[in-house]
């Protein structure tokens, strides 16, 4: 891990008034730089060449001679080959350069070796660049892992696919596309084998992803995504909030469903089995009675973190739950950084976000907030890693 000292001596060299906020042109970035801009902070996209038009194109901001903001969010895009640039020394420079506060997303630990992202990028990450790597379902202290040590409710591991009793779901990334899902469900030994035969030979998935691959119980219920957020700076105030609740739509899943049982039977071999593609995310809110449990889940979560991975969470986080039939939740994925659905907040703001804060507030709304006031009370050495 890249030593503190080194992030900390970067900051000294700041204007604290000049700040900018940077992010990978993918994933979240959207929301991250329309809350950096309605909180007057300047914003930095990371483009790969050939997906970029979205940040230098169609959201990119326009200011008029005084520099008020006219339309856009993304006042810099800065377009390359490939994503993996932002960790040359070239780019690192420039960012520093720019006062820029560097907010991860799952594009960026996609993308980009986790080892020099750890070890080699010395722009100041908002949030915890050690938790980064927990997101790896093969790392031996993934947020499983942590999920233990917390004591959080989480669907049971089956651990060959012999044991397979019941219904399961089978973690694995997509063959060609690494960063989506190659996810499939099973019932029986015999339904894996057939099922998996079938990915592999349509080039879904591939054996070797297969044979490290997690099998778990799956939990019928719905999907709740929790955004939270963390804030070390909160004295008066709760630290931990819950700004919003999202959920996913994922292709071909999300057709399937709207199919009546005899339709799906009817599907060709190409359509029979469903993709896990999350391709999409909409807005929820949760039954008040349930939040209590949600927070507690959270504080527990939160502790763990700051128990084995100092200094724990910063920002924002998600966590992803199924609820059963008896109510009970089960967490069965962790976004240890800005989560992947909260663009469906930005301008309009998370329903619980709005209630805590009085105004608009979305997830990158609040980091934003969080920058400005670690900056202005100097302590920008508290939000960062």
């Amino acid at each position: 891990m890249i030593d503190r000292e080194r992030v900390l001596k970067v900051l000294e060299g700041y204007d604290d008034g000049r700040l900018s906020v940077g992010v990978i042109g993918s994933h979240s970035a959207l929301d991250v730089c329309d809350g950096a801009v309605e909180e007057g902070l300047h914003t930095i996209a990371v483009c790969e060449r050939g997906r970029d038009a979205t940040y230098s194109r169609y959201f990119r901001a326009r200011r008029d001679a005084s520099g008020a903001l006219e339309r856009g969010v993304v006042d810099e895009p800065l377009v390359f080959g490939k994503f993996s640039e932002v960790l040359t020394k070239k780019v690192q420079e420039y960012l520093r350069n720019r006062n820029t506060i560097f907010v991860p997303n799952r594009s960026f630990t996609s993308y980009c070796d986790l080892d020099a992202i750890e070890g080699e990028f010395l722009v100041p990450l908002f949030g915890s660049r050690n938790l980064l790597r927990t997101e790896e379902r093969s790392e031996k202290k993934s947020y499983y892992w942590l999920l233990e040590k917390a004591g959080v409710p989480y669907p049971e591991k089956i651990e060959r696919p012999s044991d397979i009793d019941g219904l399961v779901i089978v973690k694995l990334p997509h063959k060609a596309k690494k960063l989506e899902r190659g996810f499939f469900t099973a019932a029986s030994p015999k339904e894996y084998r057939e099922k998996s035969a079938t990915l592999i030979k349509q080039g879904v998935i591939s054996k070797a992803d297969l044979a490290a691959a997690r099998i778990e119980r799956y939990i019928l219920g719905p999907v709740f995504n929790f955004d939270f957020f963390y804030s070390p700076l909160e004295r008066e105030g709760e630290r931990l909030e819950l700004l919003g609740v999202d959920w996913r739509f994922e292709t071909s899943l999300d057709g399937h469903v709207r199919l009546p049982a005899t339709q799906q039977l009817t599907l060709d071999p190409s359509q029979a089995i469903p993709g896990y593609i999350v391709i999409g995310h909409n807005s929820a809110t949760l039954r008040e009675s349930a939040l209590n449990e949600v927070f507690s889940i959270a504080e527990r979560w939160v502790e763990a973190t700051q128990k084995h991975y100092a200094p724990g969470i910063l920002g924002p986080f998600t966590l992803q739950t199924c609820v059963d039939r008896e109510e009970d939740f089960y967490v069965y994925d962790v976004a240890p950084r800005i989560g992947g659905g909260t663009n469906v907040h930005m301008a309009l703001g998370h329903p619980y976000g709005n209630a805590l804060w009085r105004r608009p507030m979305s997830t990158g709304r609040r980091l934003a907030v969080e920058i400005k006031r670690a900056a202005d009370e100097g302590r920008l050495d508290e939000i960062v890693t």
